[in-house]
């Protein structure tokens, strides 16, 4: 049976994706017609929307700037009767326009991005989702778990660069009954959407990050403080939480285990000094988001006073991902003192807007601008 995903980031949205999706909807109900429809985040090429993707017997045929009009064409020749709109197709086994902007990127933070459905935890476990976090339950300590992600090379993405592993061990050697864990969502600086499409295309891999990051330093309870201007992102963790709490995998002790958390959504007000961590964490309590001196820094004194863990959304994305690859996959990628690799979200007078590459970090900035843009 054929699969049709159309791409539902917000940028899809604005691009007329949900009147295509309703189309093709509509149609394959009114025709009867056998293919499974599903809504996907994005992939990246937010200048090509609308995106839809057809798979049939393990081959995909992408279509960008689909609109409703093209829906019927593509029904009647691809779906009915397996002849591909080649003229509309950027990216297939035959066919690859988009050659330049996928060859160099490793994705590891989008790995699921356009590809599942991001309301869906199924689509998320199928792709190895959760597996991450019932191996450390299983079969690792706390003080591994951290060990690991120290030897990852794994640094914040926030924009302060520091050692997400010793971060954690801060907070875990910090002698406390409560502890927290906050996944900072205030995507606050003008132009920046890298956070955004990870929360509307893979909720479920930041939660998993989140609970990695729980078990190692010994938290129960989490915050996700998300920005009130991402009504998607906020919509769609909803649903996943939602959906981990129905199968027992947050709440009181998740897969069998000891460890317990609970996580919440904090909406932000908008305020874009609440992005930096002490406001966020006094916006939380309820107070005026106003930064506060450190030290005491919140993996010693944080949210109420207790120690608390702060990463942002791409960091805790790395996590599940570096657990099943084993961190010497991640520490292989970047330089010296920056493994991994990192999102960007470029708009503005470039030849091809709103892109999100996920690129090693020792590529050098001028290098590949250069190379996508001139």
């Amino acid at each position: 049976m054929k699969k049709i995903k159309v791409g539902l980031g917000t940028c899809g949205i604005s691009a007329g994706g949900e009147l295509v999706f309703n189309r093709f909807k509509d149609e394959l109900l009114k025709q009867n017609i056998d293919a499974e429809l599903s809504e996907t985040g994005c992939n990246g090429m937010c200048y090509e929307e609308a995106l839809v993707e057809i798979e049939d017997d393990h081959k995909s045929y992408l279509y960008s700037k689909v609109t409703v009009d093209r829906v019927g064409k593509i029904i009647n020749e691809h779906i009915l009767n397996n002849n591909p709109v080649n003229d509309w197709i950027i990216k297939s086994e035959n066919i690859s326009k988009e050659a330049d902007f996928l060859k160099n990127q490793t994705r590891i933070v989008l790995r699921n991005c356009g590809e599942i459905n991001p309301t869906s935890i199924e689509e998320y476990i199928a792709k190895n989702g959760y597996d991450a976090i019932q191996q450390v339950l299983n079969k690792s300590t706390r003080e591994e778990v951290i060990e690991n992600i120290i030897k990852s090379g794994l640094r914040g993405r926030g924009g302060g660069g520091f050692s997400t592993g010793m971060k954690w061990k801060f907070a875990y050697n910090s002698n406390s009954e409560k502890k927290y864990v906050i996944c900072n969502a205030d995507e606050g600086d003008p132009g920046a959407f890298m956070d955004r499409s990870v929360l509307e295309g893979d909720p479920h891999s930041v939660l998993e990050g989140m609970m990695i990051a729980a078990y190692a330093i010994g938290a129960s309870e989490g915050y996700i403080y998300a920005r009130a201007e991402y009504p998607l992102a906020i919509k769609r963790l909803k649903i996943a939480l939602g959906q981990c709490y129905k199968k027992g995998f947050l709440g009181k002790n998740i897969f069998g285990s000891r460890f317990s958390l609970d996580i919440k959504i904090k909406e932000g007000a908008g305020a874009f000094v609440c992005g930096e961590e002490t406001a966020l964490m006094a916006s939380i309590e309820g107070k005026r988001g106003v930064p506060r001196l450190r030290p005491p820094f919140p993996a010693v004194s944080g949210l109420w006073g207790k120690p608390t863990n702060i990463n942002n959304v791409e960091t805790f994305a790395n996590v599940p991902w570096i657990i099943l690859n084993g961190w010497e996959k991640y520490a292989a990628l970047g330089t010296e003192k920056s493994k991994g690799t990192k999102v960007f979200a470029l708009a503005g007078k470039i030849k091809k807007e709103q892109k999100f590459l996920r690129l090693p970090v020792k590529l050098k900035r001028a290098a590949w601008l250069k190379f996508r843009w001139e």
